[in-house]
């Protein structure tokens, strides 16, 4: 019998456990230093006990940028085999993370499956299969209901979960008196608002606080504390309601820590980019260096269907300035639930956000691969440029559809490659554009 309940425990009494030692090396950092990381909480390895198909990942200072695929079932979507085709998807090009988000039914089924299958982490919000998982309305649910989902997801396998304990009484006064542009954005967030308010009570997840905290331990869930009241538009970032609720995330956090249950702190949804780095410097601060986990930001309000390059331009900056974790967004954003093609597309842009920010970063290796490509070119050797590509098959697919004459260029440059050039001339040799 293990000697520790949580990876943070363990590493507090200053064992190196399995998980850290993978980690460790897919990090190429020693695996002491990870564990200092872990034991300080500026590092979460979320492994639930009972994920037993997980490949572990750390999420935190001196790591990659990680990313994270949302999916799920809603009453207008509810094809459990295209969903799962989104897992696939989202698997091959390389997600660490995937967050079930399903609002539908009985969503256990479907995220049982999920977690038996995929080595990436697991994250869920208890809060969407609330109503559907107790079958009650809203105003019926009581505090201790919404501990019972919690429970159930943890004794399934779920390696990190959304929980909005920062939206107390006192956020939401600063909130009222804000009286944003678009008010709250967050599905979690709105109906424990609508929670609060309809039935007078505080917030259950800030009330039972330390009972949720045991439920995590119990199962070594990560908490992901929750932005419920993040900007839903550039208008209303970094007002008082979202610091208001940050500070209580800052609190929320030491209290996780002291339980021994490794935290997460998501952040802005909407922001300019003039904004994002402070904000990322100010949840550092406030939340004492625990990984933040960010969704975009999305940068402009006005490019429905773009979102994924909104979102990626943020994720970007902010994962440069100190974001941990990016949480994709595609391109169907605030239009409808994503479909394949739309899966694709957000997660290649997220990874794009998070690669380009770690060598910013310089995280160790990160320009590897950049070097790499940049080597493949001078010697124009296309099949290693396809292999390194992030997506393979689509930069294939356009060298291929118009073909150079000359394999040795493409055909935007033909003989006129620069590269070329320069490299018969380097090579002592004669630049003949005769035969052109």
């Amino acid at each position: 019998m293990n000697p520790y309940k949580t990876q943070m425990e363990a590493a507090k009494k200053g064992i190196l456990t399995p998980q850290m030692e993978l980690v460790a090396k897919k990090e190429s950092i020693a695996p002491e230093k990870l564990r200092e990381s872990v034991a300080a909480g500026t590092i979460a390895i979320p492994c639930n006990i009972n994920h037993t198909s997980i490949s572990p990942e750390g999420i935190g200072m001196g790591l990659r940028t990680k990313i994270n695929v949302n999916l799920g079932i809603s009453g207008d979507c509810k094809n459990y085999e295209t969903e799962m085709q989104k897992v696939d998807l989202a698997l091959k090009f390389g997600a660490e993370a995937i967050m079930d988000l399903s609002n539908y039914g009985k969503t256990n089924t479907f995220r049982n499956e999920l977690i038996q299958k995929s080595p990436a982490m697991i994250g869920t919000v208890p809060m969407y299969d609330a109503i559907g998982y107790l079958e009650k309305d809203l105003l019926d649910i009581t505090a201790k209901d919404f501990l019972q989902v919690i429970e159930a997801h943890a004794k399934d396998g779920v390696d990190f979960m959304t929980i909005h304990a920062g939206i107390n009484r006192h956020a939401v006064e600063a909130f009222m008196r804000e009286k944003r542009r678009m008010n709250i954005v967050s599905r979690g967030g709105s109906l424990l608002f609508a929670w609060m308010q309809m039935t007078g009570n505080e917030n259950p997840f800030y009330e039972y606080y330390d009972e949720v905290l045991e439920i995590l331990r119990e199962y070594d869930v990560t908490i992901s504390l929750g932005d419920a009241l993040r900007p839903g538009c550039i208008d209303d970032s970094t007002d008082a309601g979202q610091i208001s609720e940050l500070v209580e995330l800052g609190n929320l956090t030491k209290r996780a820590w002291e339980k021994d249950v490794a935290v997460m702190v998501e952040g802005p949804g909407h922001m300019a980019m003039n904004e994002i780095e402070a904000n990322m410097k100010l949840q550092k601060r406030l939340c004492h260096n625990a990984p933040f986990y960010v969704l975009g930001p999305i940068v402009t309000d006005i490019a429905p269907g773009y979102d994924h390059i909104t979102s990626a331009i943020g994720g970007a900056i902010a994962a440069a300035s100190g974001a941990d974790f990016l949480c994709y967004v595609t391109p169907a954003e605030h239009l409808r639930l994503p479909d394949l093609s739309d899966v694709k597309e957000g997660v290649i842009a997220s990874r794009i956000a998070a690669h380009a920010a770690d060598i910013a970063k310089g995280i160790k290796g990160a320009r590897e691969a950049d070097n790499a490509m940049s080597s493949a070119r001078y010697n124009t050797d296309w099949d290693t440029m396809f292999r390194l590509a992030l997506d393979r098959d689509k930069a294939q697919a356009y060298f291929e559809s118009t073909p150079p004459t000359d394999r040795h260029t493409c055909s935007m440059c033909g003989k006129m490659c620069a590269v070329r050039t320069t490299r018969l001339i380097l090579e002592g040799e004669k630049v003949d554009f005769s035969a052109m």
